[in-house]
């Protein structure tokens, strides 16, 4: 669990190629659709080091039409048959709304739990559970997202959503599929089309969605907190300095990035190593 950018991901294959068979899958809304995979941040194949990833770019739904039940639904047949393969399900994503809906015992699906948190939120799960949460204290975390929306244009992002747009039109066309409707909401889309419409400047969309991107980390950090403090056994792993070296590696020796890779290793890597570990052997 954590905030959008905080590494979960990059945990996640770390912990399934070194330490643990395990097939992962993603509780990110905005990436259980197909498209975009850019402006939606997936975890790209090579990064996924030939881990086995589930509702991943799979569907034809838009992440508005994927619900949390049926993530819950879908979830369940899938974590079934990654044990049956002897293997570890790891479910790895920012939406701690799916994440309630897959392991809460009282999962009402009429209900926002996020909504009155301290009434409706419940600690009876459906599994045992093993909760780390990947978090970076928020002036480094918010440095990075800023840098990683600036990475996310040279590698393409706007080339992709000018693609998008003349394929799909821009909003309001009302030729959309559930699956476009969606990735309209993405953020990065809405105030990309607003510059791709001449009705605000590049500068102005770039601003916006790292506010956006911004906005987002904090609305799951606190959503994470609420969980915790209903009495979910969420263990916290901090990122801080690990994230604090790897945005110097550009300007360090070869030496220095090997000194990050060393402080994720020793502050993120290895304590969730034996948090797991523990967790199993229990």
């Amino acid at each position: 669990m954590g905030a959008t950018g905080s590494g979960k991901s990059k945990l996640s294959i770390d912990l399934a190629t070194r330490y643990f068979p395990s097939e992962i899958i993603n509780s990110d809304k905005i990436q259980v659709p197909k498209g975009l995979d850019i402006t939606t941040n997936k975890i790209s194949k090579p990064e996924q080091n030939g881990v086995v990833h589930h509702l991943l770019g799979e569907s034809e739904y838009s992440f508005s039409d994927f619900t949390s039940t049926d993530f819950r639904f879908e979830g369940d047949k899938i974590i079934t048959n990654i044990i049956n393969r002897h293997k570890l399900p790891l479910i790895v994503g920012g939406s701690n709304s799916f994440i309630y809906a897959l392991l809460s015992n009282r999962f009402n699906p009429g209900l926002d739990v996020f909504e009155n948190p301290a009434q409706l939120i419940s600690n009876e799960l459906r599994f045992n559970c093993c909760f780390i949460w990947v978090d970076v204290k928020t002036p480094v975390l918010n440095q990075y997202l800023f840098k990683r929306v600036d990475e996310m244009i040279k590698t393409g992002m706007c080339e992709e959503l000018e693609d998008f747009f003349k394929e799909n039109g821009y909003s309001g066309s009302g030729s959309d599929s559930g699956r476009v409707a969606g990735l309209r909401k993405a953020i990065g889309v809405p105030e990309m089309e607003g510059y791709f419409r001449k009705k605000k400047s590049y500068e102005e969309a770039v601003s916006e969605i790292k506010e956006n991107t911004r906005l987002l980390a904090e609305k799951q950090r606190w959503k994470i907190k609420q969980l915790r403090e209903a009495g979910w056994d969420i263990q916290r792993v901090d990122a801080t300095e690990a994230f604090k070296a790897a945005m110097m590696t550009p300007l360090l020796p070869e030496n220095g990035q090997n000194q990050a890779r060393v402080i994720w290793e020793r502050d993120v890597v290895i304590p969730s190593m034996k948090i797991v570990k523990h967790f199993l052997l229990e």
